[in-house]
């Protein structure tokens, strides 16, 4: 039996891994659940799973008493302490944003294994993450379905070199959309994707595409593979959750139907896949697979992400500081969708360049960006 820790417990991603840990009771031990703000939610988490441990950012106001049994930790860094003290084998990290950068950092240091489903440590932080995760001798194992899919068609590799990562992308809610409608959508029709069903804050991004050119920078640091060699098609049925090239030209794919349970479980139990009693897939009724390239003039925050890596540095952290806040100004109804690219355009275009050593400079870039995110939304009125 593994124990497991699970940060960003109340959110969709830590719901459905203790969906998975349901399933399995035999094989996964709940040790320690965090969240930021749910504490009502998370109060219910803890009378079901009676973790030794449990934190909360935001320091809820009263404690009822029959969540008292576990250790508790408050504050900002709460998920970060609780981490440490829980030494749980595996941490699943959920958490949204850059501040999943530091708790995969200590994950690494207090575990046997990082359960990554927080891309943004990966795209502000990769080569610190992943040094440091190579330097301990700990596996990353992906949670993202798409760096999932990838990594479970590598392990048919068998030594053999791969000549390129194919993720796919569902298109989003505005696939077929003119680029002037984009432009004016609204957080509702944003929210509605159509194939998956996520946090707000991803399904902005995957309605954005900001979410697939992130996603290309993380499976550049998971998979220590050039941006040449990774490519994007739009697959909107979003049963081929990626593929991977090999140098005959064969191609190797992951299909399912779209459950996030599916790279959730296989990252807990890795190498055991772990059943849960999800659809299958049904190939007669499913009928065809189709695929387009995707367009980047209606969607520039794909090639917004990808010149940042390229660019390298501090221009990733940049991406990923003004989109955070241009998504909240969105979803709090200041901005148009259109004004996401727009915010970090202008972010991008005002970065200075800067190398990345340490964690530190990780957050004065994070800080830099959105200190000039917000100069810019309000010199859009928002």
């Amino acid at each position: 039996m593994r124990t497991l820790a699970i940060l960003g417990a109340t959110g969709s991603i830590g719901r459905q891994t203790l969906d998975v840990a349901r399933c399995a009771p035999d094989k996964f031990k709940v040790t320690a659940l965090a969240a930021r703000s749910d504490a009502d939610a998370l109060f219910d988490l803890i009378r079901e799973f009676h973790p030794a441990m449990a934190a909360l950012c935001v320091t809820p106001k009263e404690l009822p008493e029959d969540v008292r049994g576990c250790e508790w930790f408050f504050g900002e860094d709460a998920a970060i302490r609780m981490v440490r003290a829980a030494k749980a084998d595996d941490v699943l990290s959920a958490v949204v944003g850059v501040a999943g950068l530091p708790a995969a950092l200590e994950a690494l240091e207090a575990s046997q294994r990082l359960l990554l489903a927080n891309k943004e440590s990966l795209v502000t932080g990769g080569g610190l993450v992943m040094g440091r995760a190579a330097a301990l001798g700990k596996p990353v194992l992906p949670v993202d379905s798409e760096h999932s899919a990838i990594f479970q068609c590598l392990q048919a590799r068998q030594g053999n070199p791969v000549s390129r990562l194919i993720l796919t992308a569902s298109g989003g809610p505005f696939r077929r959309w003119r680029k002037e409608d984009i432009d004016r959508a609204t957080a509702a029709q944003a929210l509605g994707h159509p194939t998956w069903k996520m946090g707000l804050k991803i399904t902005v991004d995957c309605a954005s595409m900001m979410n697939k050119g992130l996603e290309v920078i993380e499976a550049h640091h998971l998979f220590r593979m050039p941006l040449e060699k990774i490519d994007v098609v739009v697959h909107p049925q979003s049963v081929i959750h990626s593929m991977v090239e090999f140098e005959d030209g064969a191609v190797l794919a992951q299909l399912g139907v779209p459950d996030m349970r599916v790279p959730i479980g296989y990252a807990m139990g890795y190498p055991e896949r772990i059943p849960f009693g999800g659809e299958r897939l049904d190939f007669a009724r499913l009928g065809q697979l189709t695929f387009e390239t995707p367009d980047t003039e209606r969607f520039p925050c794909l090639r917004m992400a990808i010149e940042a890596q390229r660019a390298g540095g501090v221009m990733p952290v940049a991406l990923n500081g003004a989109n955070e806040e241009a998504v909240g100004a969105f979803l709090a109804g200041r901005i148009p969708f259109g004004g996401i690219p727009r915010v970090v355009e202008t972010v991008l275009a005002h970065t200075a360049p800067g190398n990345i050593t340490c964690a530190g400079d990780v957050y004065e870039a994070d800080r830099a960006a959105r200190a000039s995110a917000k100069a810019a939304l309000a010199a859009m009125g928002a």
